[in-house]
């Protein structure tokens, strides 16, 4: 059985900036609220100091939420460039655990664009510069839907 979709929310598929994104948006109550920002050579960069909130372990940063952060900076390069896509393959090594109270850098970028596909990597520095997790992801475009128009953000 499909699940009961919100009121007012449309069953068409959009992959558009919104305020309540769990990552970016400035109007989630629990969200991470980074701002990426973009570089003149296309990659989505921001800085992230996790706190206590999002550990696994005792001292360690749930590597979920990492993994979130990468997505989203791959979603942000590939969004810029103005491909309208969803995630559609994730893979993420982690290189060194990270820890509450550092100030990592993410930075995430394209490296392949098809018609069909977009390849993204992304990165989470320390603040040594030392690369505690990378990731790789493949964006599927969305159908492209003239009749319509996307929700209000």
């Amino acid at each position: 059985m499909m699940p009961k979709l919100d009121e007012g929310v449309s069953e068409t598929l959009y992959a558009r900036p919104q305020r309540v994104c769990v990552v970016c948006g400035p109007d989630h109550p629990h969200g991470l609220r980074l701002r990426y920002e973009m570089a003149p050579d296309g990659s989505a960069n921001a800085v992230w100091t996790p706190t206590g909130d999002w550990q696994g372990f005792q001292g360690i940063i749930h590597g979920g939420i990492i993994g979130t952060v990468l997505d989203e900076a791959m979603a942000k390069a590939v969004t810029a460039a103005g491909y309208e896509a969803l995630t559609g393959e994730l893979r993420v090594r982690f290189r060194h655990h990270v820890r509450p109270g550092e100030e990592l850098g993410i930075r995430g970028w394209i490296v392949e664009r098809s018609k069909r596909l977009v390849r993204a990597e992304a990165a989470l520095n320390g603040p040594d510069g030392s690369e505690r997790a990378h990731a790789w992801s493949v964006f599927l475009p969305l159908p492209k839907h003239p009749e319509t128009s996307p929700p209000a953000s």
